[in-house]
């Protein structure tokens, strides 16, 4: 088994932000030269996420504003109580999607679904410059 490890270099408009890294992925995928497998794709930071929808523009008007409804931004945050940093649900929403996601691979193309992207959310308040890992484990 080999491990090849990349990284994307991301720069958000801040909350929100939807940005689908499949084709990136795939290309860097196809870089490695490695056939069967798995990627993970890591972002590091605790106030951005990565997950897998339907890239289109219903949907990338729907999933914030579930996240929305789901951790408020008008409500008592601990963490804004600490830092006063405006960002206490930014942390709530990253952490309830993750910073991480695995996909198998087969003859170098990610096993997606037919209507499945790659996407980075954004959930911080401002622009933000991201880096996310992809670490590369197969043959």
């Amino acid at each position: 088994m080999q491990i090849v490890t990349r990284t994307i270099y991301i720069k958000s408009e801040g909350e929100g932000d939807m940005i689908d890294i499949t084709p990136e992925t795939s290309k860097i995928l196809t870089q490695s030269k490695l056939k069967d497998g798995i990627i993970t794709i890591f972002v590091s930071g605790s106030t951005a996420a990565v997950t897998t929808i339907e890239y289109e523009p219903g949907l990338r008007q729907d999933f914030p504003h579930m996240l929305s409804r789901l951790v408020p931004r008008n409500i008592e945050y601990h963490h804004e109580n600490m830092w006063h940093d405006g960002n206490g649900h930014s942390h709530v929403k990253a952490s309830l999607i993750g910073p991480s996601l695995t996909i198998p691979f087969k003859d170098s193309i990610l096993m997606l679904g037919t209507w499945q992207q790659i996407v980075f959310l954004e959930m911080d308040i401002g622009k933000r410059e991201r880096n996310l890992i992809l670490q590369i484990m197969g043959e």
